[in-house]
């Protein structure tokens, strides 16, 4: 009996053993067009521990997000980061997204922007690239909403640009 149970460990722990963890890349961005106010609200969620790892390899080793050694300087790099790596096209313009602020949530770091003074949205062109230097699988979610249409992208290092025509 005894031989039994070791010939199964030893059968059953290579199989156990060749299962690997792969971690999932992923980033959501909610962009909504509010016409009341003539504005784009846009939110973007990282997971806490990849936005730190590439901002830490970027610029400064000594990056904390979402912790007491959290500085001000840490925030600048992470919504510098943001603004070189997410771009926003309206009725193909490019146009200026505006910092609102940032919150966590759980292992997520929820960054806000606002595009103002838009009077109508008829297209959306986004290039997001957000982690993809870092993480060559990453992949970025892209979902707008407004009053009538409600549309997603999913954006890949093969493909980081999208396109949404809202008529």
């Amino acid at each position: 009996m005894k031989f039994i149970k070791i010939a199964l460990v030893l059968l059953v722990f290579p199989l156990l053993s060749s299962f690997s963890v792969h971690k999932f890349y992923v980033s959501i961005t909610k962009v909504e067009y509010i016409k009341e106010e003539s504005s784009l609200q846009i939110i973007t969620k990282i997971f806490i521990e990849d936005a730190e790892k590439t901002l830490r390899e970027r610029y400064d080793p000594n990056i904390h997000l979402a912790s007491e050694k959290e500085t001000s300087a840490d925030e600048k790099y992470l919504t510098e980061y943001i603004f070189q790596k997410l771009k926003i096209k309206v009725n193909g313009e490019s146009v200026e997204m505006n910092y609102i602020g940032k919150e966590y949530e759980t292992d997520i770091v929820k960054s806000f922007f606002e595009i103002k003074d838009l009077s109508e949205v008829e297209t959306i062109e986004i290039e997001n690239k957000v982690l993809m230097d870092m993480y060559p699988e990453q992949q970025n979610i892209i979902h707008f909403k407004n009053k009538k249409v409600r549309k997603s992208l999913m954006l890949d290092a093969d493909n980081p640009n999208g396109l949404l025509n809202l008529n």
